[in-house]
């Protein structure tokens, strides 16, 4: 016999269990990791332990399942309502957070410097406050990380970092779920980064290793990592026992590599050094060339919006290419942080394999 809801709530009562038996029929069963992540800010996975990282790529891939494939509705943001301050232009972390956010059932507002008096008419510590009492969760793309630190500082509610200039934590989750789905899991891959020492870079630096995950980094001169997240990372590889390399040659860092990866040269920002940054960079285009030293299995990821210069159309485009998948998973990956920041479900499906 089919069991409503009133039926159901019923039951629980006479049975004592009202309140776990609630829970399970509207959350699912309870999560077989250990992990607690409601209430948290997210500005850098150096932050989260690797408990923590797989549990987020847990949940994406359960709210996937559950939304896109078996076409069910889960209003787990219904009555919360998400602030998003946008101080640079955004395809991917606006249409992701916004989309995804109102699929959940939630309010997105979407403000640019345009909208609030966001460090002119109004400081960016009023502002915070202000939103705190109005909206449930902040997610700020800003150009200096320490703004986010300041936000997390005097917000009460979570506040999310939606890009800065040393982290951009969101796309990295996406990147880790798109090859969890590929590959199957992400332990022992082998990570190639060609390209600048960026934000991007950055956060695969900081959490690769908790998951298991190989690193090498080609950088031209002068443009490498931020020297306080490289001693992070090697910490980290030592910690996890996974291999570290950082060189100047492109197609050393390829070696073996299963995956390639790169990003823009020029960043928001640096489009007074694009002339300067061509010439430094020339040589690091990603090509058919520099994936024969790759593993036989290889494929390439990019954060987008793409430029030639850096990877050419054969690679961009060819079946090993994940971008567009990539580029799909941000919504998950970000849906996946509201709902663990902001609420009690759990993922329901089996655990994957990392």
């Amino acid at each position: 016999m089919l069991l409503n809801v009133r039926n159901f709530v019923n039951v629980a009562k006479l049975t004592g269990i009202r309140k776990q038996l609630l829970r399970q029929f509207w959350y699912g069963p309870p999560a077989q990791m250990r992990v607690h992540l409601k209430g948290r800010d997210l500005l850098t996975l150096q932050n989260y332990t690797a408990d923590e990282l797989k549990y987020l790529l847990w949940m994406a891939s359960d709210l996937k399942q559950r939304i896109k494939h078996k076409g069910e509705y889960l209003p787990l943001m219904q009555g919360k309502s998400l602030a998003m301050i946008f101080e640079k232009r955004s395809t991917r972390t606006r249409l992701s957070a916004e989309t995804g956010f109102a699929l959940l059932g939630g309010h997105p507002s979407f403000l640019t410097t345009q909208d609030i008096h966001l460090g002119i008419n109004e400081s960016l510590t009023d502002t915070v406050r202000v939103l705190s009492s109005m909206t449930n969760a902040i997610l700020a793309r800003v150009y200096k990380h320490n703004d986010l630190d300041l936000m997390a500082k005097e917000a009460t509610i979570p506040v999310i970092n939606g890009l800065s200039d040393l982290y951009h934590p969101l796309q990295i989750l996406a990147d880790y779920l798109t090859l969890q789905e590929h590959y199957g899991g992400l332990k022992g891959l082998t990570v190639a980064w060609i390209g600048d020492g960026n934000n991007v870079l950055h956060s695969i630096m900081t959490s690769a290793a908790k998951l298991g995950m190989h690193l090498h980094i080609a950088t031209p001169k002068g443009f490498e990592p931020d020297l306080r997240i490289t001693k992070i990372t090697e910490q980290n590889s030592k910690e996890y026992g996974t291999k570290l390399l950082l060189t100047t040659d492109p197609l050393e860092a390829a070696d073996s590599a299963n995956v390639l990866v790169t990003d823009t040269w020029i960043s928001m920002g640096q489009e007074e050094e694009k002339k300067e940054r061509l010439k430094a960079f020339r040589g690091y285009q990603i090509t058919m060339q520099t994936a024969k030293s790759a593993a036989s299995n290889w494929t390439f990821l990019h954060c987008l919006p793409r430029k030639s210069e850096e990877v050419d159309d054969e690679v961009f485009y060819s079946p090993r290419s994940l971008v567009f998948q990539e580029a799909e998973n941000r919504k998950w990956t970000i849906m996946a942080v509201m709902v663990s920041l902001l609420t009690d479900y759990s993922p329901q499906l089996q655990k994957p394999t990392f």
